[in-house]
């Protein structure tokens, strides 16, 4: 989708401004410049000391200002968890995707829509709430790090002294509304980390190139978030335009044939990185010559999960609703202190220094949906897949996490299920472990058909790979792919010298080299014959 000015031919001297521009800026980041200050001290406005009754009244508060910000807000994908994919039709977006993590968000609305950018979605069976007052501000722009929506309040922060996690004993405080608002500012990692660092269920459970490492991350992690080299926010790369962010998982920029970003002639896009760096970066040529096959994340993401927070790789929900002999939920742990099972999820696998899968990638990703039906001869079933191939000058081969897993599916309809897992009442399966009454409440919940038989399936789901970009020092060498253990073995379309054999190059090869040792011997043997004779 279109937000801004398109990106067109660029001739030379928009180029060279362009670099000049990108460097300056760079520079100046590197050496430790402070950004902008602020233009306005939020504190001196009397519309935000308060005091408010709740959340809504500081959006309104805000929009007596920043009057056209709610509409915009409503327009996007981070509003209405939708999108139609311009390429395949497909309907995606969170309101509609089932995920091998915790399956799909209706049914399971105050929980999910805790991540949401407003307040009181509770039935995804309906759009968003229309209110203007219904949008969140403080969620993207809270200073503070002290604004958190609880957890089970579809998208409100608690008003009352609340217990979180249940059963801990740690009591959670209202926020100090006025104060917060009187704090507003530009997004940081941290008010999109909220969200996006925690998906899944948990730190770094579903991305695995994204964590609560990514807040203050040392160099070593990630060169362009690292207060230690670029201090990067998201959204210097993942840039906006009236609140549309740029960068989709549902549709990727896999090879920007564009080259850098010149600012006023073109989409306000950086989120790939030739939009800085450009499609010849490297000071050698033959490095060069690898970019139109390898995304610059194959050989400058080496492993995900590299910041000490561990991924979820594995995550079967066939064993939940396992109780111990007192009829208790049981919570066991790994040798790493990781859950490796738990009665309301079933049984995990976490990973660090994970090394990622490889794919061809042209930027497409097609989902199962849940009224799709499934062919159970091709098990795991791919809950999305990347398109491309070798023979697609669009494609690139990109490092992903690959979630693999097993969760139910309706044995008759050939059709994912949507489970119910949270709520108060009587059939969720975190409270009541029964898995035939869970499908059925998610099923009535979500318009999704169960025939009341059920099994399960395993699945794999693709996770493109494009954060925790390591220094340069430690990106992949040429023996990583070159070598007899290459990381791109098994995978078609591509020739790799020191890895791939052809026995008949190879007899090639050696005949030249006898051939040149012929040579060597014969034009020795020729001076020793005719050493002692005279010239002419």
């Amino acid at each position: 989708m279109t937000t801004g000015p398109v990106r067109g031919e660029r001739g030379g001297l928009g180029r060279v401004a362009g670099v000049i521009l990108l460097l300056s800026a760079l520079v100046s980041v590197a050496q430790g410049a402070d950004r902008p200050p602020p233009t306005a001290d939020h504190r001196k406005f009397e519309a935000l000391k308060g005091p408010f009754r709740d959340a809504t009244e500081v959006t309104r508060a805000c929009l007596g200002c920043h009057t056209e910000a709610a509409e915009q807000i409503r327009k996007t994908t981070h509003w209405t968890w939708t999108y139609a994919h311009p390429e395949t039709g497909q309907v995606l977006g969170k309101r509609h995707v089932i995920n091998s993590f915790c399956g799909m968000a209706i049914s399971n609305e105050a929980r999910c829509t805790s991540c949401h950018v407003g307040y009181g979605w509770t039935d995804m069976k309906q759009p968003p709430p229309s209110s203007d007052s219904a949008v969140d501000c403080l969620v993207c722009h809270d200073t503070t790090g002290d604004y958190w929506k609880f957890p089970t309040l579809a998208g409100f922060p608690t008003d009352v002294p609340r217990e979180w996690p249940s059963g801990s004993g740690k009591i959670v405080e209202p926020p100090d509304l006025a104060r917060i608002a009187g704090h507003v500012g530009a997004s940081g990692r941290a008010n999109c980390g909220a969200c996006h660092f925690y998906g899944g269920g948990g730190d770094g459970v579903k991305h695995g190139d994204l964590d609560s490492s990514l807040v203050n991350p040392p160099r070593t992690l990630d060169v362009h978030m690292s207060p230690e080299g670029l201090d990067f926010q998201c959204s210097d790369c993942h840039t906006t335009w009236g609140h549309r962010v740029a960068g989709s998982r549902y549709q990727v920029n896999a090879k920007d044939t564009l080259g850098i970003d010149v600012p006023g002639h073109t989409d306000f896009s950086r989120a790939s990185c030739e939009s800085c760096h450009g499609s010849t970066p490297h000071d050698r040529q033959k490095l060069d010559d690898h970019v139109d096959t390898l995304a610059c994340q194959t050989c400058h993401v080496p492993a995900f999960a590299r910041g000490g927070v561990a991924t979820k790789m594995w995550w079967d929900w066939s064993t939940a609703g396992r109780l111990d002999a007192d009829g208790n939920p049981i919570t066991e742990y790994d040798a790493h202190g990781h859950v490796r099972y738990l009665s309301t999820k079933g049984d995990f696998r976490y990973e660090e220094q994970v090394v990622p899968e490889y794919a061809w990638f042209d930027g497409t990703v097609e989902y199962t949906l849940v009224d799709q039906p499934l062919d159970l001869s091709q098990v795991p079933i791919d809950i999305n897949r990347v398109d491309g191939g070798p023979e697609d000058p669009g494609s690139r081969i990109w490092p992903f996490k690959v979630m693999r897993g097993k969760q139910p599916y309706d044995t008759e309809f050939k059709t994912l299920l949507v489970t119910h897992v949270f709520g108060a009442d009587d059939s969720a399966l975190w409270s009541n472990f029964d898995w035939p009454r869970a499908l059925a409440a998610g099923s009535a919940m979500s318009g999704v058909p169960f025939s009341g038989h059920f099994g399960f399936v395993e699945t794999r789901m693709y996770w493109p790979i494009a954060h925790m970009v390591a220094p340069k020092e430690q990106a992949l060498d040429c023996q990583s792919c070159h070598g007899a253990q290459s990381r791109l073995a098994g995978l078609g379309g591509i020739y790799m010298p020191g890895f791939h054999h052809s026995a008949w190059l190879d007899r090639l090869g050696w005949l030249v080299v006898l051939l040149t040792l012929l040579g060597v011997g014969a034009h020795g043997v020729a001076r020793l014959l005719l050493k002692g004779r005279k010239r002419p």
